[in-house]
């Protein structure tokens, strides 16, 4: 699957060492070395998948992610320091689909960036005129639309992702291994933790009190449940 890759990413031997690692993959990459200008040619290129550095000159990569969210869904993978687990995180609340942290090898970069495309394309297709309801829950896939009643609830994509794979198994508990799978694609590079922090900002958005889910419910030991109201 060729892709047109933006790199955004100020270290110029890790620039080139993602180019090394992608170009024979067939992807063709293009390179920012600073926040503006990546925004810049996200806005004008519109590629497929951008790799996000997380420290970044002008404007560092956590408000580079939550700009481009703003009004684009284009995949991004965060690239992070080893021990920067609080921001990983942020990062994921921001918006972004997946990170690697620094340093990796060109194999799991390389799968990383397989997994994200293969999903951002799976998940992009379909009826569009396809409707999920789920209680008061409303999706509209196609459209990337989510209501709760009559509220619209913003979600990132991948958040989108978990809901509606969730929504189309209402009523049924979800295995953690499958959403990992159906979700990310390539579990063996995804954080299991990656998982919980998306369920945990799921239920931030839907549940009136997210320490007592009453939609999106945990069943212990085995995965993810969202309730279609036939418990009651």
């Amino acid at each position: 699957m060729a892709a047109l890759i933006l790199s955004i990413e100020d270290d110029p031997a890790l620039s080139e060492s993602i180019i090394a690692a992608l170009e024979p993959e067939g992807h063709r990459i293009i390179t920012a070395f600073d926040g503006e200008s990546g925004l810049q040619m996200a806005k004008t290129e519109n590629p497929d998948l951008i790799l996000l550095d997380l420290m970044l000159p002008h404007i560092d990569g956590m408000e580079v992610c939550a700009k481009l969210r703003e009004h684009s869904e284009i995949p991004i993978i965060m690239v992070t320091g080893m021990s920067a687990e609080d921001e990983r995180v942020a990062g994921l609340v921001q918006g972004a689909d997946d990170y690697i942290c620094k340093p990796f090898r060109a194999r799991e970069l390389r799968a990383r960036v397989e997994a994200v495309l293969r999903r951002s394309t799976h998940w992009s297709s379909g009826n569009e005129d396809e409707i999920i309801e789920v209680q008061d829950l409303t999706i509209r896939p196609a459209a990337r639309e989510v209501k709760l009643g009559d509220r619209r609830i913003k979600l990132t994509p991948k958040e989108h992702d978990l809901l509606e794979h969730l929504a189309r198994n209402a009523g049924k508990t979800v295995p953690r291994e499958e959403m990992l799978r159906q979700v990310w694609g390539e579990e063996e590079y995804i954080d299991p933790r990656t998982l919980d922090v998306h369920i945990r900002w799921l239920r931030e958005k839907l549940e009136e009190n997210p320490s007592e889910p009453v939609l999106l419910v945990t069943v212990r030991g085995e995965g993810y449940r969202l309730t279609d109201g036939s418990e009651d």
